[in-house]
């Protein structure tokens, strides 16, 4: 008896999970991962706990996973029409859109149950924050043009979070850290959506590269700057020294070099720049950490 070549194989199905939960490309982790770090080493004052540092990293592949998961399952119907989408797992059809609920419900809950275990109260009541933000947000492209906005919330909220985890409180310099991490998210989330900008006019899926037409780039480049200004802000209150601040002079550069390789707004380009912002968050922390290290 043949075997059926149109069954899906345990291999390629396990592939089509990894793809779902964007395992394959790890750079929406990293861009949640950095600020987070800023967090926990700045409420310790230095190298945070070993048992915050690893709940919070855990924490942070596992709600991207499920993001991606849920984020799949909202645009479904319109992956399909977008050329960078069209052959993800869901849009194709070769994961069930029951399958992506679970696997969002599944890691939530290992990333609550993380929390619950060995963090304390305020970041418990925190936690229901983050995963409202990460639910609500793929939605948000049907109702206005602003869903980098809320992704911007939903990729800050770990800052609060990984604060209160730490430092058993929030501060005002908790909130300066969270507002950056926004402002920085809309920024480069905004080179990604310039790379669908055609696709999307042409579904009616709405973002801030629409919203902002023609001024993009120059709307950007006034965002970089506040995140700049807002982390000199956060240098300052914390009383940080040069090596903090020689990080974000390398932030800084970046930003002048995305904006120079999307002057053409080239979709290759434009999403280059975008990932060239994993860069960015580094060179921040290399320089926090080791600022407060030395």
């Amino acid at each position: 008896m043949s075997l059926d070549m149109t069954t899906p194989t345990l291999q390629s199905r396990l592939s089509d999970y990894a793809r779902l939960l964007r395992l394959d490309r790890p750079i929406g982790s990293l861009l949640l991962l950095w600020p987070t770090y800023w967090a926990l080493w700045l409420a310790a004052g230095g190298l945070p706990s070993l048992a915050n540092l690893i709940i919070f990293t855990l924490g942070v592949f596992l709600m991207r996973a499920a993001g991606c998961a849920i984020n799949d399952f909202a645009d479904r119907k319109v992956d399909g029409h977008v050329k960078r989408t069209k052959e993800r797992p869901l849009a194709s059809g070769r994961i069930k859109a029951v399958e992506a609920v679970a696997l969002f419900l599944a890691l939530v809950l290992v990333a609550f149950l993380m929390v619950v275990l060995f963090t304390n109260t305020l970041t418990l009541y925190l936690s229901f924050g983050g995963v409202l933000l990460a639910f609500i947000y793929p939605f948000m492209k049907r109702f206005t043009h602003l869903p980098q906005l809320f992704l911007g919330a939903a990729f800050s909220w770990a800052i609060p979070m990984a604060w209160a985890a730490e430092a058993g409180e929030l501060t005002r310099l908790a909130w300066l850290l969270f507002t950056a991490n926004l402002l920085w998210t809309v920024a480069y989330d905004t080179f990604y959506a310039m790379v669908d900008r055609d696709d999307d006019l042409k579904i009616g899926v709405k973002s801030t590269a629409i919203l902002f037409g023609d001024s993009d780039r120059a709307i950007i480049a006034m965002l970089q700057a506040l995140v700049v200004l807002m982390l000199v802000m956060v240098g300052i209150q914390a009383d940080l020294g040069a090596l903090y601040y020689l990080g974000l002079a390398a932030m800084a550069t970046l930003f002048v070099y995305q904006q120079l390789l999307t002057r053409d707004r080239d979709r290759e380009q434009c999403f280059k720049a975008f990932l060239n912002n994993n860069w960015a968050g580094c060179a921040v922390f290399v320089g926090l950490a080791l600022d407060l290290a030395f």
